[in-house]
């Protein structure tokens, strides 16, 4: 069914999108700002497609009303909800009958890179850089101030027909990360693991002395997920051989691509691994279950089983609050034999969440830009994530403590009541456009780490010791254009090669395969999924980005 709706979509698209192109000029005057007439003598009329969840009503939030009235805008809203947000806009797309503006949540749904060029190509969206540079000072100065967020947003041909959001949340940038249980390693006298054999001797431990002191071999030592949010086992351990990014394997070294997944450093990686794995010192289940099935590990009833957790933060596999929750803590990067790398992700994505059409007449235009423009300065910000000072949040007082020391404090949420409705007063991760590092470093939080009111001092703390980690060169998902003509055929062997190099890892590690037999023939069976056209696109794509 979903693969006959997409191609109902894709067949819709491409004859919507040719009359939308051929119709933009008289779009442009029949919709949006052609209903209004401007500043003094009514409100623009603008039509807006937007995700909201059952927490939110748009239409009546405080913060749409105050947008409204301070920009002299009249929304018109199209809502969808987060479950199938994607489809839909998609759909909206295909009908004709798009709005003038896209507000997205980016993880949700938003515009690929590869959207926004083909929509561009079509003339269904509008490029931005007049709008920016005449109404919109201080997402220019964003763009100007951060390099690789103007990367992000500026297509190969310098339009920038999207903005994404620019989100440094510090603790993101270091996904994989790797949670102990410090209480056992106290009880058992075992010092923070620091290389890789060091680890594996504390998960033997963990095996075998009993450390939740039950009388039963029911621990745990080691679980993870199959999800995102850096539960994935093998790049925590990989990296001390290669680095792995755990996305697509790419490396770069001196300005070339490469992939990691058939270099002889990756099979010493799977070998440790698979070492883990037949000694019983890692969870069967954390190459196949879900987060629910990893926090009934975490959150188990009769006693605490769990040694050690791969997880962006500990909340994915234990409940806040809980006495099991305050007792892991960070494992640094190990030192393995070849390296000592963590896993470094741009924490901000490409894409854009905030896309003009065709539909959106000048006057439109101009009030969308203003409205995004006031997202990016600081009380925009706050007022639209955070929502009404005294209901959602307070200036600091005397006695807060920003996330990093020795800054100023900005912002402290004030907690929700037990039972309160929602305040439906902020647009939440809609308006999210605007939070670098400085802004959220100086973000209120309890001193206590291992209270529910200081876990976002408990992550940055522990991503300290996995920043700067990662090699010098990384290769930048972040700022890769694909280019639309070859979109389709990369897409597909991205796909085919990840899936590829993820199945045989977990079959090498599991013993389905062996490494010593079955090496070579993995190899092989990479190089026939077209790897070296795949290495070729991603470096046209590269020097296309980087070597103008």
């Amino acid at each position: 069914m979903k693969k006959t709706m997409s191609v109902l979509i894709a067949i819709l698209l491409a004859f919507s999108l040719v009359l939308a192109a051929c119709s933009s000029s008289e779009q442009a005057t029949t919709s949006g700002g052609s209903t209004d007439s401007g500043g003094e003598t009514g409100p623009v009329t603008i039509k807006i497609f937007a995700q909201q969840d059952a927490n939110m009503d748009l239409a009546t939030n405080s913060f749409t009303k105050l947008a409204e009235e301070k920009f002299n805008i009249h929304f018109e809203w199209q809502t969808v909800p987060y479950d199938g947000a994607a489809e839909k806009r998609q759909i909206s797309l295909a009908s004709g009958d798009y709005p003038d503006l896209y507000m997205l949540i980016p993880w949700v749904d938003k515009f690929s890179q590869t959207d926004i060029l083909r929509y561009a190509q079509q003339g269904v969206i509008l490029p931005l850089n007049d709008l920016i540079d005449k109404y919109a000072p201080h997402i220019k100065q964003a763009l100007n101030q951060y390099p690789y967020f103007k990367a992000m947003n500026t297509a190969p041909d310098g339009k920038i027909y999207g903005l994404t959001q620019l989100i440094e949340c510090y603790h993101c940038s270091y996904p994989n990360k790797m949670w102990i249980n410090s209480a056992w390693l106290k009880k058992l006298n075992l010092p923070m693991p620091k290389t890789l054999e060091d680890f594996k001797s504390v998960l033997e431990a963990f095996k075998t002395k009993d450390p939740n002191g039950n009388g039963k071999a029911d621990e745990v030592p080691l679980s993870g997920s199959v999800e995102d949010f850096g539960v994935h086992i093998i790049p925590y351990f990989m990296n001390g051989f290669i680095y792995d990014d755990d996305k697509t394997y790419l490396l770069l070294q001196n300005g070339r691509v490469d992939i990691a997944a058939n270099k002889g450093e990756w099979r010493q990686g799977l070998q440790f691994i698979k070492s883990l794995y037949d000694e019983g010192l890692i969870d069967k289940g954390a190459f196949t279950q879900n987060a629910t099935a990893f926090k009934k590990i975490g959150d188990n009833a009769d006693a605490q089983i769990l040694g050690a957790g791969a997880a962006m933060h500990p909340y994915i596999f234990v409940t806040g609050g809980t006495d099991n929750s305050k007792t892991y803590d960070p494992v640094p990067p190990l030192a393995g034999p070849k390296a000592s790398y963590a896993t470094y992700n741009y924490p901000s994505d490409p894409g854009a969440v905030f896309v003009l059409t065709n539909k959106a007449g000048k006057e439109a235009q101009i009030a969308a830009i203003k409205l995004v423009d006031y997202l990016f300065t600081q009380e925009g910000q706050i007022r639209a994530y955070f929502g009404e000072e005294g209901l959602d949040w307070r200036k600091p007082g005397e006695g807060d403590v920003p996330l990093e020391k020795g800054i100023k404090p900005l912002v402290a949420t004030i907690p929700g009541k037990s039972g309160e409705k929602p305040h439906n007063s902020g647009w939440g991760a809609m308006g999210q456009y605007f939070q670098p590092k400085a802004f959220r470093d100086a973000w209120v939080a309890s001193t206590d780490i291992y209270d529910s009111a200081g876990y976002e001092r408990r992550l940055q703390e522990a991503t300290h010791l996995y920043d700067g980690k990662q090699p010098k060169e990384v290769f930048p998902h972040w700022a890769i254009w694909i280019d639309p003509s070859v979109a389709d055929e990369t897409a597909m062997l991205k796909t085919n090669i990840k899936n590829y190099i993820d199945q045989n890892a977990l079959q090498f590690v599991t013993g389905a395969k062996d490494l010593n037999k079955d090496w070579d023939a993995y190899v092989q069976g990479l190089e026939k999924l077209n790897l070296k056209r795949y290495l070729e696109i991603m470096q046209q794509s590269y020097d296309k980005s980087f070597k103008k």
